[in-house]
């Protein structure tokens, strides 16, 4: 198993849902760069549970210990790892966990592929709880884009069948800093009191429901990327599959573009002001693996949280029969809200990462 992803920026998570601590290491972050550590809050507690009745119950500080890499507030040079720590933890909840698995959850191919060593407690290492380190290193990603111009955000584009408008050509990093303001980031906000009754009326049901999420990136120059193996949709998308419930990835039109014809796919170019830049962006920015100045754009399709608290059929693993399964504890009737901020974590962790191949 390896926790360890990147090329020139390096990070490295580690932890479960229940163990002491989560954490990240971070390898490649240059030397006297100040950190903002106001900020770094700020993008943690967008992902932090128990804020309202759209997560779970389970409230967590998520207040980053950074033990190591910076001193005075500004970074050393040298690898920083930061400790989140688990304080409110139930883990009697997971007891039957041991031998009743979850469909739609990580327990049954974890037992078989770990011989049942797996921490079950809160899902262990494929809990969400993880995406917590993600944030860090994407809040620290973030800064240092920044020095470049680039800014990250992105909105619910649907979310319990509800959907939000999209993206156009022209974003701004003024709209995508706005987005990051909102307790339910969208472009639509006639929409949020929909998307909250969808989810209100999963949990009422003892049930949970999906959505996805859009994520723009401006200020990327044309030219970042290689073909094939480093291609820009590459990297993202392999940090994107790494945030757990995350089953699809979508770059401009994505599917749609599979039912058009080229004339109406491709992207008319024209100058402005010296500059390239194309009147559509139906390819999220990305042609060939490569940036073409346009904002990068991509779309990743989140599943129904897989603990619902409806009966559910299933095996027990010890008994070796079926059964029937009951879930006790605390879980997301909906994990789209929360996974916004983490999704502009990939983005700026892969990005950053990709200025430097």
């Amino acid at each position: 198993m390896s926790a360890t992803w990147g090329s020139k920026f390096r990070i490295t998570v580690f932890g479960e849902s229940h163990s002491a601590a989560i954490g990240v290491v971070l390898d490649g972050v240059p030397a006297g760069v100040k950190l903002d550590t106001d900020a770094i809050a700020a993008q943690m507690a967008r992902r932090a549970p128990g804020t309202d009745s759209l997560s779970t119950p389970r409230k967590e500080a998520d207040i980053p210990e950074i033990v190591c890499g910076v001193l005075d507030g500004v970074t050393e040079g040298t690898p920083i790892a930061a400790f989140i720590r688990n304080a409110n933890t139930k883990s009697s909840d997971y007891e039957q966990l041991k031998r009743l698995m979850r469909p739609g959850h990580s327990d049954y191919g974890y037992f078989r592929r770990y011989g049942g060593f797996n921490d079950v407690r809160g899902g262990g290492a494929s809990s969400g709880r993880l995406t917590a380190a993600l944030v860090f290193a994407g809040a620290v990603a973030r800064q240092l884009l920044a020095e470049r111009g680039i800014t990250v955000g992105a909105h619910i584009s649907s979310l319990g069948g509800v959907e939000d408008a999209r993206f156009g050509t022209e974003i701004s990093a003024e709209s995508l800093a706005a987005l990051g303001e909102e307790r339910i980031p969208l472009l639509d906000g006639s929409r949020r009191d929909a998307m909250r009754a969808a989810v209100e009326e999963a949990r009422a049901d003892g049930d949970s429901v999906g959505g996805t999420v859009q994520c723009a990136v401006v200020g990327v120059k044309a030219g970042m990327g290689a073909p094939f193996f480093e291609s820009v949709e590459s990297v993202i998308s392999s940090l994107a599959f790494s945030v757990p419930a995350v089953k699809a990835v979508a770059f401009g039109d994505g599917f749609a573009l599979a039912s058009m014809r080229g004339s109406g796919a491709n992207d008319p170019m024209y100058y402005d002001g010296g500059e390239v830049r194309t009147r559509t962006n139906r390819n999220g920015g990305v042609i060939g693996g490569v940036t073409n100045g346009m904002p990068i754009v991509f779309e990743v399709a989140i599943k129904p949280t897989a603990s619902v608290f409806k009966p559910q059929n299933t095996v027990d693993i010890k008994e070796k029969k079926d059964a029937v399964l009951t879930l006790k504890g605390r879980h997301d009737p909906c994990i789209v809200v929360r996974a916004v901020p983490v999704i502009e974590a990939i983005a700026a962790i892969a990005v950053y990462d990709l200025l430097g191949r």
